[in-house]
């Protein structure tokens, strides 16, 4: 997600709509007892896509003690680190990121003491795993054109798409550019096709950076999950 997080849902214009979730508001998020760590994420989308994907490989988050927290924003990670991390509630943190936004991400790391000038490597091997553009992209090339095409039109969004792919200023791009213009063009969008996208991809080719999250999660010696 970019620093902003997932659009807010809208309601204008004709077409299909979609599901609103809150995003984590700055502050406002309070695990229960019970939680043993915390997965920070850009946006509730995000969010999403992490649970879909644990629930596939037969992982109970909730069970093991593990809040997956929407942060609304890359911009948020200091606080949540804060809040969370060795200055706060001292909990295992790990998380997702974009690689435009790193710089945010390594600077909350450092500030709360978790590594100096951390390099991509040093923050994966704190739990901290990078998306190339966001983590819809690495979704959509995991799948393939063809593939997400295909869920498109099963969620009933084909003209919709074909139109985007119509306006002079896609019609240069990339269908992976264009896909991944698609799921953003819309509020809720993205929330809407998250899980959707997780649930239809080869467990073989699960993205390089959930795929490190949810290693990082199940590795006994992280002290996150049993």
């Amino acid at each position: 997600m970019r620093a902003g997080g997932d659009p807010a849902p809208s309601s204008a214009g004709s077409g299909r709509q979609y599901p609103a979730r809150m995003t984590a508001a700055r502050g406002s998020a309070s695990p229960t007892a019970g939680v043993r760590a915390v997965v920070l994420v850009e946006g509730v989308s995000d969010q999403l896509a992490v649970e879909a994907l644990a629930r596939r490989r037969g992982l109970d988050l909730a069970a093991d003690g593990v809040a997956v927290l929407p942060m609304g924003g890359a911009t948020n990670i200091g606080h949540f680190l804060e809040r969370y991390g060795p200055p706060g509630l001292d909990l295992p943190v790990a998380g997702l990121y974009d690689e435009a936004e790193a710089r945010f991400f390594r600077r909350g790391l450092e500030r709360v003491g978790i590594g100096d000038d951390l390099s991509i490597a040093e923050m994966e091997s704190a739990g901290f795993f990078v998306c190339v553009a966001d983590l819809e992209d690495e979704l959509i090339r995991a799948l393939g054109i063809a593939a997400v095409e295909q869920i498109i039109d099963a969620q009933g969004d084909l003209s919709s798409l074909r139109i985007l792919q119509q306006q002079p200023d896609q019609r240069e791009k990339s269908d992976q550019a264009r896909l991944r213009r698609f799921m953003g063009t819309r509020g809720g969008r993205k929330i809407a096709y998250a899980p959707v996208l997780v649930d239809a991809l080869d467990l073989d080719r699960v993205p390089a950076p959930l795929d490190g999250l949810l290693e990082h999660l199940g590795r006994a010696e992280s002290g996150i999950l049993r």
